[in-house]
């Protein structure tokens, strides 16, 4: 991916000690392609971003994109899968955007996704869901789904706290859990530690009330298992509840309050905090997903939820998603590398695409993000699309992934 010049003429972008952002009109972006379709979809990805700035703002404003390198690409480069080069980028640039990741399943190297999270702290996952006409789904009323999700992307058993089975930290703790805290686990057992602080647990329940108020959203609800890990995801829940009466009393409202003093009518202006038991949420997310707007919730739980609504609306194809902190934010595909697709110009770049959607959104480039998402389904609606959609659509135009991102870029008005 050429990025020629685009370090002599960007500027940075600087965070305010409001949290807001100062976005100059030729920011510096970074861009990690990513592995496998990386490289195809990011491409493709780049072609709409900077066809939308262009049409949104005539040519008075341009992306600058730093390329970085991580995963396969960076370690055959520089030896390292994820340089510490690509980190200070990250830091210095504030936004980035990055494609799909291969990390080993069961040894190897640990997860980059979760890596870059930790060490720069990106602490929301954050993942709108919602549908887009045309797109096939295997449920009656994909439109009802609109939902955000926040994660909490540090703690949990996420954290990466665990030790094989018969090593000799986990055979210590076995024996030390027995012997002081007479808890019985059955030897030769692996071990993991859930940690869950109420630093993180309220910093993530924060941004999402903020969210909620600021696009207009009428409820916030906490997703947790806590009926039976009561002092993890129970604590994740008490937290939430004290943080929205604590910082957001004239702004939200509990579910219990609602009904106990209101006699059941959400006061107007008031945003509803309430919670539910994570299997419960999964079956009302597929029986009344209109009646939930903003989800904030654990690590585990998030994950797995976020790809259930998503499955709803068309797969993880068509999910955006990001990775923020408090002072980075970075904007990836939700999906994995497909490595046997690699370098065919064939697998649907949307999730790049609406996640780019969704960076415009946060560096203030509304129009950018709007034009994005109406051109992307518009092409879809006309039944232009790549394999995966096509073959589940009567009579649909099947195009490579580059010719889909053209697509995009001539429907925008």
């Amino acid at each position: 991916m050429s990025t020629e010049g685009s370090t002599q003429k960007g500027q940075l972008i600087t965070l305010n000690d409001d949290g807001t952002l100062t976005v100059p009109d030729n920011p510096m972006v970074v861009v990690i392609e990513g592995d496998g379709i990386g490289p195809d979809i990011s491409r493709a990805a780049v072609k709409v971003f900077d066809s939308a700035v262009a049409k949104a703002y005539g040519g008075q404003r341009k992306v600058q994109w730093q390329e970085a390198l991580a995963g396969e690409k960076a370690f055959a480069e520089t030896g390292q899968w994820l340089p510490e080069e690509t980190l200070q980028n990250l830091r210095q640039c504030i936004v980035g955007i990055k494609g799909p990741l291969t990390t080993p399943v069961g040894g190897g190297i640990r997860s980059l996704n979760v890596t870059l999270r930790q060490v720069l702290d990106l602490y929301a996952c954050v993942r709108p869901v919602r549908y887009y006409k045309g797109v096939p789904a295997p449920v009656r009323f994909p439109e009802k789904v609109d939902m955000v999700v926040f994660r909490e992307n540090t703690e949990d058993v996420y954290a990466g706290i665990e030790w094989p089975a018969n090593s000799p930290e986990a055979n210590q703790l076995v024996s030390y859990i027995g012997e002081h805290l007479n808890r019985e686990i059955r030897p030769g057992s692996a071990i993991g530690i859930k940690p869950m602080s109420r630093f993180a647990s309220q910093r993530l329940v924060r941004r999402a009330i903020r969210y909620a108020l600021d696009q207009g959203y009428q409820n916030v609800t906490l997703v947790h298992k806590g009926n039976i890990m009561k002092y993890t995801e129970g604590a994740f829940r008490q937290w939430g509840y004290e943080l929205a009466a604590e910082e957001f009393a004239e702004q939200t409202i509990s579910e219990a309050d609602v009904y106990e003093k209101h006699g059941g009518k959400q006061p107007q202006g008031r945003v509803v905090i309430k919670d539910r038991i994570a299997d419960m949420m999964f079956q009302q997310a597929l029986l009344r997903p209109d009646e939930y707007d903003v989800l904030a919730m654990p690590n585990l739980n998030g994950d797995y939820l976020s790809d259930a609504l998503a499955a709803q609306v068309g797969g993880l194809g068509m999910a955006p998603g990001a990775n923020i902190g408090d002072e980075v934010a970075v904007f990836e595909a939700t999906h994995g590398t497909a490595p046997k697709y690699a370098g065919q110009d064939k697998v649907n770049p949307s999730s790049l695409i609406l996640s780019g959607a969704m960076m415009f959104d946060y560096m203030g480039w509304q129009e950018v993000g709007d034009l994005i998402r109406t051109a992307l389904e518009a092409t879809v609606s006309a039944g232009t699309v790549t394999y995966d959609l096509a073959r589940q659509m009567d009579g649909a135009e099947e195009v490579k992934c580059s010719e889909f991102a053209q697509a995009i870029v001539e429907r925008m008005a």
